[in-house]
């Protein structure tokens, strides 16, 4: 199973490191991250305990208006 976030399943992407120097500018992959948290929220009634991104955790904790 992928690390990815429980709520909006945000996962890993690829990319390119930025090469600043030299003529010829070769582009070094390297993969991004989300910021996966492990919290506690209540699915269907349970508690679990869950990857979650930063994102989505900030939103959850904000609580209904």
């Amino acid at each position: 199973m992928a690390r990815s976030c429980a709520v909006c399943g945000k996962v890993s992407i690829d990319g390119f490191n930025p090469q600043s120097s030299g003529m010829n500018r070769v582009r070094a992959h390297r993969r991004y991250h989300p910021n996966l948290q492990r919290m506690t929220i209540e699915q269907h009634g349970n508690k679990v305990k869950t990857l979650v991104c930063t994102r989505c955790q900030r939103t959850i904790s904000r609580g209904p208006r």
